[in-house]
């Protein structure tokens, strides 16, 4: 971040409160309505122009207000960051994502630029990442499986359109090529299915389908193709049926029968698409508590799991969060992280105007 003599400007916007979740226009402000998200936005959102002219300002002169850049970006939704993105190129031939590049820095400029990304290009470009690493190791490629299995099979057809899009090749092209059997068979089978995105369940379907599953279990065949098109086909509503069927038949769930089998690579991506399915918030509350707990921050799963769920399912993440950690997300966030960059996922999560 720029700062002149290393002095951070002051901000002209509201003051706000981190330790408390309150500011003097905390009234004007209130959770995105219809959802788990923890994302607040104000009652009345002041149009794009206004808010380009705000964040242009804020990186001009000396120093960079990261203030205004948190107040703002950090108050508004994905369709209401867009148009922000889009005005702001327009009124000054600029490119938003470049300021703010050159504007922060660290893990800060990490935070907010994942942030600003539209859903869909934010998750091609995550996907990027993992699959041009020389060494993919089972923690970058539960990325692919977050994105296949834990967002809407809309989103996921839009994430595989950008893809194309931006790298000229689809992403099951590059899971093909990168990635060696038999994890490719099961990715490839998640990132190119379309499921039905309905409350749609059939009782009799998954009663057959937890024994497909269980029998493939004990002979450890886990991608035999009944799996693969079991987990990439049916529909949410239906697996979560087929999961419980399993349970109840067996005495077990699936998750619990495949770490008795072994500890594997594919085992493990296995037991993560099995989580997405079927409770993505403790999933995601997990990958939270990984990237904080123990010496050092994981600061790209921490990044991931609050920038990708804060207009999802954030509330219930912080609420299965404080089950498994026995303290708050707020508290772990407050004591691993610092600055502006604090102060950032704090916003996300709810906790500061």
């Amino acid at each position: 971040m720029r700062r002149f003599f290393g002095k951070k400007r002051t901000s002209s916007l509201p003051k706000q409160n981190a330790s408390t979740g309150s500011s003097a226009s905390e009234k004007d402000y209130k959770l995105l309505s219809g959802s788990m998200g923890s994302l607040k936005i104000p009652e009345t959102v002041p149009p794009p122009d206004q808010d380009c002219q705000r964040l242009k300002k804020a990186f001009d002169g000396f120093g960079t207000d990261e203030d205004a850049v948190i107040w703002i970006l950090g108050h508004r939704n994905a369709s209401q960051r867009r148009e922000i993105k889009n005005t702001y190129q327009q009124l000054y031939n600029k490119s938003l994502i470049d300021d703010l590049q050159s504007e922060l820095s660290g893990d800060f400029r990490d935070a907010v630029i994942l942030w600003t990304c539209d859903p869909p290009e934010r998750d091609a470009k995550l996907a990027r990442v993992v699959l041009t690493k020389k060494k993919k190791v089972v923690k970058h490629l539960k990325v692919l499986v977050e994105i296949a299995c834990a967002s809407s099979p809309s989103h996921l057809m839009a994430v595989r359109q950008v893809y194309s899009s931006l790298f000229d090749c689809s992403l099951e092209e590059d899971i093909a090529s990168t990635i060696s059997l038999p994890t490719r068979k099961l990715l490839v089978g998640l990132v190119t299915s379309y499921r039905y995105d309905k409350q749609l369940v059939d009782t009799g379907i998954a009663d057959s389908e937890a024994s497909r599953l269980h029998e493939a279990i004990e002979t450890k065949q886990y991608d035999h193709d009944h799996v693969v098109w079991i987990l990439s086909t049916r529909n949410f509503f239906q697996l979560r049926a087929t999961f419980e069927c399993y349970k109840q038949k067996y005495g077990h769930s699936i998750d619990q029968d495949i770490k008795s089998c072994g500890n594997g690579e594919l085992e493990s991506l296995l037991i993560a698409v099995y989580w997405c399915i079927a409770s993505p918030a403790k999933y995601f509350a997990e990958v939270i508590k990984d990237s904080i707990v123990g010496l050092g921050t994981d600061e790209d799963s921490l990044n991931r799991a609050i920038v990708t769920r804060a207009e999802i399912d954030m509330i219930k993440i912080r609420e299965e969060y404080s089950k498994m950690s026995k303290t708050s997300l707020v508290d772990d966030i407050i004591g691993d992280t610092s600055g502006d960059y604090k102060n950032f996922l704090l916003t996300l999560i709810g906790e500061r105007l």
